[in-house]
């Protein structure tokens, strides 16, 4: 595939496409948001919820709650890493080395837990997923990482495979 320039000499692992500054600001501003929300819950209402549950109900909560913080720890490393990037105090090649050690996967589904859960921690839940899926894509378009993407998507493995019979192609002529 034809690359710019700018992208032809780049190592892999560093930022091609930075989101603009004020719409990161925004999903940083969210996502620390979130984890300030969910710390709050999870030392205040979400003690008191958990209090009422049934045993299965205290397992999933406990369970829930430390993917919970796992999930939002990952995502905050992310968005501090990138953060550093704007604020100019590391590179994007450095931040790219760095970001290999945090995990966006895919976040585990609590449905099995679901109505054992208090509404406090399923709401939470709830919005840190849709907020990993939409830091996971930002990191895919950023790096151009298929993992960060759930894999290549179909429209790439096409575009690959076309890639790979064209320059068998030329290569013959």
């Amino acid at each position: 595939m034809a690359q710019g320039p700018e992208e032809a000499s780049e190592p892999a692992g560093v930022a091609r496409l930075r989101p603009p500054p004020e719409a990161f600001r925004e999903l940083f501003r969210e996502g620390m948001g979130l984890v300030e929300e969910a710390a709050a819950y999870l030392d205040g209402a979400g003690r008191e919820e958990a209090r009422g549950l049934s045993r299965a109900g205290s397992l999933a909560y406990a369970a829930e709650s430390m993917r919970l913080t796992t999930r939002l720890m990952q995502m905050a490393s992310w968005l501090l890493l990138q953060r550093a990037v704007e604020e100019g105090e590391i590179t994007a090649e450095q931040a790219g080395r760095e970001k290999a050690k945090v995990r966006l996967d895919e976040p585990d589904s609590p449905e099995r837990h679901r109505r054992e859960l208090p509404p406090g921690l399923l709401g939470l839940i709830d919005r840190s997923v849709r907020l990993q899926d939409r830091i996971r894509h930002l990191d895919a378009a950023m790096y151009g990482s298929a993992a960060a993407a759930g894999g290549l998507s179909p429209i790439a493995e096409q575009i690959d495979r076309l890639e790979s019979a064209l320059s068998g192609r030329l290569r013959r002529r």
